[in-house]
């Protein structure tokens, strides 16, 4: 733990002279990344502050990349990025088990819904009806991301059942034939999420997200899956390849 000592009356805020010996600590290791920091009411303590302080100087380390807070469960050091290909098949699992992880889809919400942008990406009438499929997706214990899929409901009668059951897009397109399907174009930007998203990811809404528009086809060059994902930019890089 750092010796250092918040100086009153020196000109340089409390807050951020908290930040700076906590920034310290991390920096000399003694708060490993995932590790959690102790809980308000111990460094309001060791600081001989209010926790309102404490809670200034932890947005800034969040600000700054150090550190991530999540609501209810406290404060952790930032773990190093998942480096997440976008290629031709971009399977999430697959993405994952390369780099020694395992991945976890969990379906949020499931609907059916009248979209005509996304029913012109599907190849579909402006009026027909859209299978909409929330999911997240999570490395080991932690969400990365939040992602919005779309399908035909009448080429895929029952998808969002067999997506809970299977815990898998591709394995669940299987069932109903699709043995292969390819990446036809992506479109990444910046953006800033919406509350629900931010919540979903456990950060705060004034941080950007990587935003990840796609097609996929099948064999016959068919429009399988529209899909809208948001990945948390602190915790995933963005590769994107012309390989499987």
């Amino acid at each position: 733990m750092s010796d250092r000592e918040v100086e009153r009356g020196s000109g340089v805020a409390v807050w951020r002279q908290i930040g700076e010996a906590l920034a310290e600590d991390i920096r000399n290791k003694l708060y490993g990344p995932g590790e959690q920091l102790p809980p308000e009411p111990e460094l309001a303590t060791r600081f001989a502050v209010n926790r309102h302080t404490i809670r200034r100087a932890m947005g800034e380390l969040e600000l700054s990349g150090l550190v991530r807070i999540e609501q209810g469960r406290g404060t952790f050091v930032q773990e190093h990025a998942i480096d997440y290909a976008i290629g031709r098949r971009t399977r999430f699992s697959q993405n994952l088990a390369a780099q020694g992880m395992r991945g976890h889809l969990e379906i949020v919400d499931s609907q059916t819904l009248r979209a005509p942008e996304i029913a012109r990406h599907l190849g579909l009438p402006r009026t027909a009806d859209i299978l909409h499929i929330q999911m997240v997706g999570k490395a080991e214990a932690r969400t990365i991301d939040v992602a919005e899929h779309y399908f035909d409901p009448k080429r895929f009668p029952g998808l969002d059942d067999a997506v809970r059951e299977t815990q898998s897009i591709s394995r669940a397109l299987a069932r109903f034939g699709i043995a292969d399907y390819t990446r036809k174009w992506s479109r990444i930007t910046a953006a800033m999420p919406s509350a629900p998203v931010a919540r979903l990811l456990n950060q705060p809404k004034t941080r950007p997200v990587l935003q990840v528009e796609a097609l996929n086809v099948d064999i016959d060059g068919v429009p399988v899956q529209y899909s809208m994902t948001r990945f948390a930019g602190d915790w995933v890089q963005l590769t994107v390849s012309d390989n499987d």
